[in-house]
């Protein structure tokens, strides 16, 4: 089933494998690197059916890092020499979209970071401030704006980050959402902005560009949204005309773990942290505040299955995708396509030489040396530092 062609939207892949949008971290001035170029290169050339550019900021306020991606005209020139490097290896592109909200840094914006609410992130550290109703409709408008611009820059597809605890999904749940207007209280106030975006990315795309969303299946954490509710968002997602949803979970800034499993490496990520403090900070309490989650091969699966149960749209299984047999358990529980990372990472050609018969397996042992890394430099393999 792997080497099927498969239909998301307008776009059909010549295969069911998607590298993931792990943040690759090859932006440097937020705009495209002749690494990221050659990265997302050789991840067609090996084989996926698309390749997912990752967390690209859709205006200033959206960044966290200073080797992030920034969607704008200024770049196109730029961001056209990555979509035709990898339409030359006849692999599809898309690219996420999204904001960071509490996640922005105030150094790299020069502004103080937006969310639905006035709370502190002790994560990034932040001290957002809540988003008026005019800029919550200004910056739905700057979604479609960014999916405009994706399609000027040749990509094929865009990717909705509505998870993660990042800007939708803070307005989304209800561990960051505190508002008292019509945008925060019941998950049908709750839900409004992210209808706003979807109806300005929709407008957007038109017939053109094929539209995923990623979501969260459960934040991952005690007052944070569960399946309950995010079944309803999906729901709506589908009524509202996505064409696909990846199916996700966790909260950067207060589940990161539940996101990736396994655990931290916290030495490692201390030493690649530019702040002292923070740096001090991570390397004695780290292990405290970034709790391991134990890793186990397709760790979203059994609620993924819910979420098929009750869809009828295209869904991409990802999380802890290491093998022929994990795709094969997915695409056989009727899921569209996969989403892979690590795998991807440690070898580019992984598609390829599992349709060559050369593996099964990926030999990635999951040590998230590559999260580590990534925040602060560009994604690297610890076990083949030829990736990235």
């Amino acid at each position: 089933m792997l080497f099927t062609p498969v239909k998301i939207g307008p776009l059909q892949l010549r295969n069911r494998s998607i590298r993931a949008a792990a943040f690759e971290g090859m932006c440097p001035g937020h705009t495209v690197s002749e690494r990221l170029v050659n990265y997302h290169r050789s991840v067609a050339a090996g084989g996926v059916g698309m390749t997912t550019v990752a967390y690209a900021a859709v205006i200033k306020s959206g960044l966290s890092f200073p080797h992030q991606l920034w969607l704008r005209k200024e770049i196109i020139p730029e961001l056209k020499t990555l979509t035709d490097a990898i339409h030359q290896e006849n692999a599809a592109v898309s690219v996420q979209i999204g904001h960071c909200g509490n996640m922005s840094k105030h150094g790299i914006i020069g502004s103080r970071p937006v969310s639905a609410s006035s709370r502190i992130n002790l994560y990034a550290p932040s001290y957002p401030r809540a988003m008026n109703q005019n800029e919550i409709a200004e910056m739905a408008k700057s979604f479609g704006q960014a999916v405009r611009i994706a399609q000027q820059s040749g990509f094929d597809a865009v990717e909705v980050h509505a998870g993660h605890g990042y800007l939708i999904s803070q307005f989304l749940s209800p561990y960051t959402n505190h508002r008292r207007d019509e945008f925060g209280g019941p998950l049908k106030n709750r839900m409004r902005f992210m209808e706003m975006v979807m109806q300005e990315v929709m407008e957007a795309a038109a017939d053109r560009t094929a539209v995923l969303v990623k979501m969260n299946m459960r934040d991952g954490f005690n007052g944070g949204m569960e399946v309950q509710e995010t079944l309803e968002v999906a729901k709506r997602l589908e009524k509202l005309g996505a064409h696909a949803l990846v199916l996700s979970g966790g909260f950067v800034s207060r589940a990161p773990m539940y996101i990736l499993r396994g655990a931290m490496p916290v030495n490692t990520l201390a030493l690649h942290i530019d702040s002292m403090v923070m740096s001090f900070l991570t390397k004695y309490f780290g292990r405290f505040m970034v709790r391991p989650v134990p890793f186990t091969e397709n760790y979203f699966m059994e609620d993924a299955k819910l979420f098929r149960r009750e869809l009828k749209m295209p869904l991409v299984y990802v999380g802890g995708i290491l093998s022929r047999e994990n795709i094969e358990e997915a695409l056989s529980a009727g899921f569209d396509a996969v989403a892979i990372a690590r795998a991807l990472i440690k070898d580019p050609d992984f598609i390829n030489k599992l349709k060559a018969e050369e593996l099964k397996h990926s030999s990635c042992d999951t040590c998230n040396y590559c999260i580590a890394v990534m925040y602060n430099e560009h994604i690297r393999c610890i076990q083949n530092e030829r990736a990235g």
